[in-house]
């Protein structure tokens, strides 16, 4: 796993997305954030921001990221998952939480509650166990509002899937559901 900053194409090469994950074993996640990233040509960073191992790293990070440049964080961590809410508690970066659930090592939805569960006054968007992918493409989305370059992949990327499942739809129709299962 490479967790160095990436391509992008932005003329001036500076990071719009910072992914913080709670742990390096959060890494497998961060992948999908960063594939969606990659596909769309935002530059991105990366790194381990543990808000219970490296609190006062983590609140600096969190305060910094503005300054920086950064225009949205994902922030992800399973467990008690604290590293997103306290992010969102001290930036004013759009905070993207992403609660990772391991099923093999029994977690419950510690993560997801943690995320759920911010006091008012302090907006954390929270998306679903693992779903940094979908994630990443909010982030799309939200930079999108002011790069039309960034507006046209994002909407070229929707009426692509949109014709892709009219496809499918056309093959059930035409083949039975055997034809693309497994799509």
């Amino acid at each position: 796993m490479n967790f160095e900053v990436t391509q992008s194409q932005n003329s001036d090469k500076t990071p719009l997305v910072s992914i913080a994950m709670g742990s390096v074993s959060d890494g497998d996640i961060a992948e999908k954030a960063m594939a969606v990233l990659e596909q769309f040509g935002v530059y991105y960073e990366v790194g381990v921001k543990s808000a219970h191992r490296t609190p006062q790293h983590m609140l600096d990070y969190a305060k910094g990221v503005a300054d920086r440049g950064i225009k949205v964080v994902i922030a992800m961590a399973g467990g008690s998952a604290h590293l997103p809410g306290m992010v969102a508690s001290d930036t004013s970066v759009p905070v993207l939480a992403v609660p990772i659930k391991r099923f093999e090592r029994g977690h419950g939805d510690e993560a997801l509650k943690s995320s759920i569960a911010m006091p008012p006054g302090i907006p954390l968007a929270t998306f679903g166990n693992n779903a940094a992918d979908r994630a990443a493409l909010f982030a799309v989305r939200i930079l999108s509002l002011s790069d039309t370059v960034l507006q046209k992949r994002y909407v070229a990327s929707q009426e692509a899937l949109t014709t892709k499942v009219a496809a499918q739809d056309t093959e059930i129709a035409k083949n039975g559901w055997q034809s693309v299962s497994g799509s």
